[in-house]
């Protein structure tokens, strides 16, 4: 426990700290990155580069590629199969299934009776989701985070409302998403934001067990050839500099480094577990065992898919502004702005298994026997 608080300390002072001074380096004022609640403002940014543009792409298509690469020589995983028969959606799944369509219509309409309730829908529409997602893992696996780990399932919920603002605390940096339709007051919104920023992890969490344990996980991302003659013997200590120098650089070039802010926690993450001697999601692919990564990777792109829908008629909601590649939409996100989603999904599988453990991934065959 004490080495889990020290590395959580760790993390959150690099976080803190690193883009801050990058920041004062290039002579900006920190006082603004120094408010509660961090609130960004509309900001200009370089205009579109198709240079820029396509290399990103070709790097979004070369990891796409590899994702698939793997799947097409995986082979089926020699564990003890996770599926069992198809069953009814619990009750409650089926209740919060019927409760999020409802919600979903709330958000998207602008009858004069919703009104009261139009900017307060996010919070209801990522409960009914979470809920739901349990209750799919519950009839296909018989097993759900929600029933089966309750303590940790309510846990999920502060440290992700912990975890997401030191994310909007990072965006004053760069501002790269804005919010409007949220004028609630300092106070009021606070809480509204905490309440919806404590969904995210659970969310993450819950459908990465539902992929996790599918059938074309378990037969597409088993026994890849080990990575691990290829690889530095330490690598944290090459990832873990480059990782703060990554974080730094987000203040320092704000517009040229902003794609960062997804990967360098990861990075500053990883190797400190690393360097704990705890495993990661890098150590399983290092081995051959592609599922966890991939499946935390998927799990973010399936949540920021109803994210950026469910958001995009909404009438509190955010846009994007992103320098250089803010073209070809898909709802608010540029395209090329989901690729984030991947390295995002992967912080949080590595932050929920470091304060929670890595137990959980395989519950589902342990309630089983």
């Amino acid at each position: 426990m004490t080495t889990i608080i020290c590395m959580l300390c760790i993390l959150t002072i690099l976080i803190l700290i690193l883009p801050a001074a990058g920041a004062f380096l290039s002579g900006t004022s920190l006082e603004v990155f120094a408010t509660f609640p961090p609130l960004t403002e509309p900001a200009a940014h370089p205009s579109f580069s198709w240079i820029l543009f396509l290399l990103y792409l070709l790097f979004s298509l070369a990891v796409l590629s590899l994702i698939i690469l793997a799947a097409l020589s995986g082979r089926e995983c020699s564990e003890k199969s996770f599926l069992r028969q198809q069953k009814p959606l619990p009750w409650w799944g089926r209740t919060a299934l019927g409760l999020l369509f409802l919600f979903w219509g709330v958000a998207w309409t602008r009858l004069s009776w919703f009104e009261p309730l139009q900017r307060h829908t996010f919070l209801p529409l990522w409960l009914c989701y979470i809920f739901t997602v349990n209750g799919l893992s519950q009839s296909r696996y018989g097993f759900s985070l929600l029933l089966a780990r309750p303590l940790v399932f309510l846990g999920l919920f502060p440290l992700s409302a912990a975890f997401w603002w030191v994310f909007e605390y990072l965006n004053q940096f760069v501002d790269n998403w804005l919010y409007i339709g949220v004028d609630y007051g300092p106070l009021a919104y606070s809480l509204h934001a905490s309440l919806s920023f404590s969904t995210v992890l659970p969310a993450v969490y819950s459908t990465r067990l539902l992929l996790y344990h599918s059938p074309c996980m378990q037969k597409r991302f088993c026994g890849l050839p080990s990575l691990r003659p290829y690889l530095p013997r330490h690598p944290a200590r090459l990832v873990l500099p480059a990782s703060c120098l990554g974080l730094l650089g987000v203040g320092l070039w704000p517009e040229e480094m902003f794609f960062l802010l997804w990967l360098a926690p990861l990075g500053i993450l990883a190797s400190l577990k690393q360097m704990a001697g705890l495993p990661t999601l890098f150590s399983d692919l290092a081995e051959g065992d592609w599922r966890p990564a991939v499946s935390a990777a998927l799990a973010a792109l399936v949540c920021g898919f109803f994210w950026e829908m469910w958001n995009y008629h909404s009438q509190a909601k955010w846009i994007y502004s992103i320098p250089y590649v803010h073209r070809y939409t898909l709802f608010e996100m540029p395209v090329l702005g989901y690729m984030g989603y991947l390295p995002f999904g992967m912080l949080c599988i590595e932050l929920v298994e470091l304060v929670f453990g890595r137990h959980l991934q395989k519950a589902a065959l342990n309630t089983r026997r």
